[in-house]
């Protein structure tokens, strides 16, 4: 029965040099210490403030519409449904990776595959996208758009 015994030697062995590589492997996407958590990007005031880092102008971005603007972590989709109230969303169709058009007629469009989206929600109402566009935290500040 040698065949059996080196196959258990040999299974043994690799399962000793493949399971430590395998826990590196798992334990790597952890974040360091003092790193924000995946996804939280933007989502903090800067300086530590009651009010983050500026977007737009409210005057900017009308009632009805909306305006796509460069924020800490990228682009931002504001729209802006009624006086007192202002979304920020991500303006990346999550079907093909596209940038979205502005809100028009109360939806957002995607040119790429005609994908469309509630222009005050971000919710799918067409596909071929299958979900919604991602929110991204936003307030109003005094006369300005700021991330929240």
């Amino acid at each position: 029965m040698p065949d059996p015994t080196r196959r258990t030697v040999v299974c043994g062995l690799l399962a000793g040099l493949v399971a430590p590589v395998s826990l590196a492997a798992c334990s790597s996407g952890t974040p360091a210490a003092g790193s924000p958590p995946a996804g939280s990007a933007g989502n903090t005031p800067a300086g530590g403030g009651s009010s983050g880092t500026a977007l737009a102008k409210l005057a900017d971005v009308p009632v009805g519409s909306g305006a796509i603007v460069t924020g800490p972590s990228g682009k931002v989709l504001l729209v802006r449904p009624s006086e007192n109230e202002v979304k920020g969303l991500d303006p990346v169709c999550p079907h093909a990776g596209v940038t979205v058009a502005k809100p028009e007629g109360g939806t957002i469009t995607c040119p790429g595959h005609g994908s469309v989206f509630d222009a005050k929600t971000g919710a799918m109402k067409k596909g071929p996208a299958t979900s919604g566009l991602t929110p991204i935290p936003v307030k109003i500040s005094g006369d300005s758009i700021v991330t929240a």
